[in-house]
């Protein structure tokens, strides 16, 4: 198959959805840019599309070569009580740099929001709703595609974030930052996927906080939960880039290798390929990642989709399927690689022989 989008014409997220499509969302922005130096652990917030928009755009642009069907916005933690008088030049910035990608491909451009800081002390609706709000009427000003709420830990905040988005008129996306148990309040993943699409959502789903199996059983819970109440939303899955058995409720955050130590447990493509053959076997469309999701991570669920969309991503050029560029190696054994068996069974080794493999968490 050849490395090309396909000419066809620009469509919408639920015409995509509905047609039966796969959409391949994007990766991590936070993380990763950490890593390269241009967003400083701790608040994890977005200035970076106004102090080094270059960086920003590079990435984006990676993940569009890699096969992502979407732009999200780089609003994470982008309201007004995260950003104080930063908070409109970088929900703007975010939108341009995101428009500008999204608009050298079939690509469609998301605005983004998250949960505030306030809920977890205040709960005052009303002033989470007008945090909201901000940045919402910044998404209509730049005419973003469609709006996606996610990172939400508790199931009301999510709520009230759906129902501001939704007087918008775009389609709204709905992620939850939980594992099969739950959210903060014991809140079942059923019954969040349910609260959301009643509230408005068109597409739920989790993302974050939990690796690529523990966010497909969240999945598996919430799309029961969804028929059983006769409810129809389409499904999206954007996990971490990192195995995390070993997470309790809160996921990731509590295990003491977070933030700066998470290498070890990062997926390997072939790792990622599994996941995106079994999340569109549970029935998810929406396919993409979060933290530790690399744009290569992003191609691997592009190519693994590839008889489904008909198309491989233009990354694909440099990337012979299954290790097949290996063949034409000068040693033997090295040759011998070249094919899907050897990497769909092989267990790498980690080459830390005085490390655990799971650890346990601090909270």
């Amino acid at each position: 198959m050849a490395p090309t989008r396909g000419p066809r014409a620009k469509k919408g997220l639920l015409e995509r959805l509905d047609s039966g499509e796969v959409v391949v969302g994007d990766g991590s922005f936070l993380l990763t840019l950490e890593k390269r130096g241009y967003v400083k652990a701790g608040l994890w917030t977005p200035e970076a599309v106004v102090e080094h928009p270059d960086a920003v755009r590079q990435l984006h642009m990676e993940f569009l070569r890699a096969g992502s069907d979407v732009m999200q916005t780089f609003t994470f933690s982008a309201s007004e009580d995260n950003m104080g008088s930063q908070w409109e030049a970088v929900n703007t910035a975010a939108c341009d740099l995101a428009r500008e990608v999204a608009d050298k491909g079939d690509a469609l451009v998301a605005g983004g929001i998250s949960q505030t800081s306030l809920y977890a002390h205040h709960k005052d609706e009303v002033r989470i709703k007008k945090l909201f709000l901000l940045q919402l009427e910044i998404f209509a000003r730049k005419n973003v595609d469609f709006l996606i709420a996610e990172y939400f830990e508790h199931a009301v905040e999510a709520v009230w974030a759906v129902e501001v988005l939704k007087e918008s008129g775009k389609p709204v996306a709905a992620t939850m930052c939980i594992g099969p148990e739950g959210d903060m309040h014991g809140v079942t993943p059923g019954e969040c996927a349910v609260k959301l699409v009643k509230a408005g959502a068109s597409v739920v789903g989790v993302n974050c906080r939990f690796g690529p199996w523990t966010s497909l059983k969240t999945m598996s819970l919430m799309k029961e939960a969804l028929q059983a109440a006769g409810l129809k939303a389409h499904l999206m899955v954007q996990s971490l880039g990192f195995h995390m058995p070993d997470c309790g409720k809160g996921g990731f955050l509590d295990l003491p290798e977070y933030p700066f130590a998470l290498e070890p447990r990062v997926a390997t493509r072939w790792d990622i390929q599994k996941y995106a053959r079994e999340a569109y076997n549970l029935g998810v469309r929406y396919i993409g990642g979060c933290c530790g999701f690399e744009p290569y991570h992003i191609r691997a669920i592009a190519e693994e989709l590839a008889p489904e969309r008909g198309f491989l991503p233009p990354a694909s050029e440099k990337h012979g399927s299954w290790g097949s560029g290996l063949s034409t190696h000068t040693k033997p054994w090295i040759r011998a690689r070249a094919r899907r068996e050897y990497w769909e069974n092989l267990r790498p080794a980690s080459g830390r022989p005085l490390c655990p493999s799971l650890s346990k968490p601090d909270a």
